[in-house]
């Protein structure tokens, strides 16, 4: 007999998610809403032109504080920790020791030795034990599941947090702060995962859901589940993890090396020194390694082409594979991300993806699919 799936988890906004009418499905270990009754169209839609909030308190919240914590994480990710100014953000990778990327994050400069990170809910565990394992004795690594985070996304959502939070406003991309609303206090990031403006609102769980109500209360703000925000950071060209990257996959094959600071790369006493750093540098500085590359598609007919669909040449060779793929909302063309063959990776490149046995054709395309919005003042 195998043993019993474990109990799912719930996030601080669970009672409410139901009192709203979401339909809940696991992820992530979680007990999470993938759409409320307006439907995942209405939803996705409503992000683009007003605001929606997203909870994403299954994320997993972490401080590393001391005064060696910058120089230490910058020995887990191939990114530019040390030089990271005190009130931004930076996008990171945590590498194993074959280049292969273990996870995606988020990490800021909060001053006073302190770094603040953010990583996926279905890693947390494992992320944290391997930060903790590695740099563990330079820095104290400090988990924070007291804490739940909100994301609020949208054109509209400056106008509708900066009511409850004034000075928020003043925020720009990849920057942040700490504010208070009621006494609370809150850590607050001008991002998201949307290719919208927005913010993302770490706060203590006691609390979540008091100020997810005052937000939902706002004219602008209506509830966003999993769905819209899978179909909206696909339109943004947003990876995400388990799908469009994994341990199998490095930098350069994910088309991360934008993520990656020249620091980190060549010359000079910070080069390399992050695990797989050979494989990673050596695979950036020449691309002929490569066995594949991770592309965006559209499709010129009006099929939806889904993950795991299998893309074949002109003479029906396979030459590599969906990872995300759905109808656009936004464009109402079928868009999606892959893996493709290197001689295949041009845009404007025609593939084939197989749909049910039949060839739908796409054309290699830049990302982001729908041009991104993020205010940078």
């Amino acid at each position: 007999m195998s043993a019993p799936a474990a109990p799912l988890l719930t996030t601080p906004l669970n009672a409410l998610h139901i009192e709203l009418g979401a339909r809940m499905v696991p992820f992530a270990g979680y007990s999470m809403p993938v759409q409320y009754p307006a439907g995942l169209m209405a939803e996705h839609l409503h992000t683009r032109q007003a605001a929606g909030l997203f909870d994403v308190s299954h994320m997993g919240q972490l401080k590393l504080v001391g005064p060696d914590a910058a120089a230490a994480f910058e020995t887990l990710v191939p990114v530019d920790v040390v030089g990271l100014p005190e009130g931004k953000q930076r996008y990171g990778l945590l590498l194993n020791d074959e280049g292969g990327i273990m996870d995606d994050l988020m990490f800021f400069n909060q001053g006073c030795n302190t770094l603040f990170v953010i990583v996926n809910g279905a890693c947390k565990v494992g992320d944290i034990a391997h930060i903790q394992a590695r740099i563990g004795g330079r820095c104290q690594v400090v988990p924070m599941p007291d804490h739940g985070l909100l994301a609020l996304q949208g054109p509209q959502a400056a106008a509708a947090l900066a009511r409850l939070v004034p000075g928020v406003e003043k925020l720009v991309f990849m920057s942040g702060g700490s504010f208070a609303w009621s006494g609370v206090e809150l850590f607050i990031t001008r991002s998201g995962y949307t290719g919208e403006d927005g913010f993302e609102i770490s706060v203590p769980s006691a609390q979540a859901e008091a100020l997810a109500r005052v937000l939902l209360a706002q004219p602008e703000v209506k509830p966003i589940g999993l769905g819209a925000r899978n179909s909206l950071r696909l339109e943004a060209g947003l990876c995400l993890y388990g799908n469009d990257i994994d341990t199998t996959t490095t930098p350069a094959e994910g088309a991360l090396n934008w993520a990656i600071q020249k620091v980190r790369r060549t010359g000079g006493a910070r080069a390399g020194g992050f695990p797989g750093a050979d494989k990673v540098l050596a695979q950036i500085d020449d691309p002929a390694q490569l066995t594949r590359k991770r592309v965006g598609l559209i499709a010129k007919e009006r099929v939806p082409v889904r993950e795991p669909a299998v893309l074949e040449n002109m003479d029906g060779q396979a030459i590599g594979q969906v990872t995300s793929g759905l109808l656009s909302p936004t464009l109402n063309q079928p868009i999606a991300l892959a893996y493709v063959q290197p001689d295949y990776a041009a845009p404007g490149t025609e593939v084939f993806a197989m749909v049910r046995g039949k060839p739908v054709p796409m054309v290699v395309a830049p990302t982001p699919f729908v041009p991104t919005r993020y205010y940078r003042g």
